[in-house]
């Protein structure tokens, strides 16, 4: 599965640690704020590769676009927080979709790479910190 990973801002990890008891409930509300940035740019990179510059008519069946998604906010063991953009295994065809985006991103003998989720995180790196920036403070004006 593909990957999306960045540190996030010490003003923000400040933030943070002074909500004390209430930051299992406040953080993943924080993550799914900016995985949801991050999900529709890497939605909207993939529509545009899908089938450009073939040299045969395009076969996509749009499963790849449909298994895109968001997982769940889990804490890991160390107690950090995850969330992560990516597709859902597996197809009704049998294939993976982690290989067919693999693919797509990064080519293979006779086919071109079409980078969609690369751009999709540099892209929306700052929106998404953004937009979790408001989700905390809209949090913390709650508490």
């Amino acid at each position: 599965m593909a990957k999306v990973s960045w540190k996030m801002p010490d003003d923000f990890l400040m933030k943070v640690s002074r909500l004390g008891e209430k930051t299992d409930v406040i953080l993943p509300k924080v993550l799914e704020a900016g995985a949801e940035v991050v999900e529709a740019k890497v939605r909207s990179n993939l529509q545009s590769v899908v089938g450009k510059d073939t040299k045969y008519k395009s076969r996509s069946t749009g499963q790849l676009l449909d298994a895109l998604g968001t997982s769940q906010p889990l804490q890991d063991k160390n107690g950090d927080f995850n969330i992560k953009v990516g597709f859902s295994e597996p197809r009704p065809d049998g294939e993976s979709n982690a290989m067919l985006a693999s693919v797509l991103e990064y080519g293979k003998s006779g086919q071109p790479a079409k980078p969609f989720m690369k751009p999709a995180k540099s892209a929306s790196k700052s929106a998404a910190i953004s937009a979790m920036k408001e989700k905390l403070e809209e949090e913390i004006k709650r508490v």
